[in-house]
């Protein structure tokens, strides 16, 4: 691949690190609404409406988590990647459990972290499989299974309801993508569906690495969303903390000092 393809890594897809700045600069801002409903009573109703929470919330989470099983194939160690990852996720469930809200129990963080681990012990088998039909075979399980956290497999005419003592045999289930009917998470990313479209982006990963992908991809055009992309998981560490003090403080002045009906 030629070199100018690249400001970084030879290979490297600069397109990526901006769909990802793009991604967390969209989780910071929804995250924030979030803040200010349910932790400060604030309403927002358009933070209700069915185009953000049932296509607009999950699209960008899951391009965020698609373009991270792609990076996946740059990196020297998924699985130390991992289990730093899963551990951070850890700490934030510790951390959201001192707010008045259900805690963060198995975001996104524990699922980048669980997938990379995943990833990371079944890439031989993994690399055995073709890269087209790698690529279609996780994506199309990836929609197979979207409403398994909801009870079903598969959808439309093709969808079949899945045993209910699958949901409430033990409490530990949740992180599959079998939660009981009282769970509750602030974020809540299980690894069925989510980590098959992980999966499915590592193929995609195979096809950038070998740089077949538009040259565009590896040029970038945003560098401001690059740098936010590089950087994502230490936003998405501190970002809720430093959210819940800013907003609180504008709450407070809005309320309590201006007599805004907020």
């Amino acid at each position: 691949m030629p070199q100018s393809h690249s400001a970084g890594k030879p290979g490297r897809v600069l397109l990526f690190d901006e769909l990802r700045g793009l991604s967390i600069l969209l989780v910071v801002l929804y995250h924030g609404a979030f803040d200010l409903v349910a932790v400060f009573g604030v309403s927002i109703p358009i933070f209700e409406a069915p185009l953000l929470q049932e296509f607009l919330q999950p699209f960008f989470a899951g391009l965020f988590v698609f373009i991270s099983g792609a990076v996946s194939r740059y990196s020297r160690s998924n699985l130390r990647r991992g289990l730093a990852c899963f551990a951070c996720g850890l700490l934030l469930t510790l951390a959201t459990s001192l707010l008045p809200m259900a805690p963060d129990r198995f975001g996104i963080l524990h699922l980048l972290g669980a997938s990379m681990v995943l990833f990371a012990l079944l890439r031989p088998l993994l690399d055995r499989i073709p890269t087209a039909a790698g690529f279609l075979l996780f994506f199309s399980l990836f929609f197979f299974c979207w409403g398994v956290p909801g009870g079903t497999f598969g959808f439309g005419p093709f969808a079949a309801r899945l045993p209910e003592s699958w949901y409430t045999a033990s409490p530990w289930l949740f992180p599959l993508g079998f939660p009981q009917p009282w769970f509750a998470s602030a974020d809540y990313f299980p690894i069925l569906p989510w980590t098959l479209l992980f999966l499915a982006g590592s193929y995609l990963g195979v096809w950038a690495r070998a740089g077949r992908l538009p040259s565009f991809c590896y040029r970038g055009c945003v560098p401001a969303l690059r740098t936010l992309g590089r950087k994502s998981l230490w936003i998405y560490l501190l970002h809720q903390p430093v959210l819940i003090l800013l907003l609180g403080a504008f709450v407070w002045l809005a309320r309590g000092v201006l007599g805004l009906p907020i």
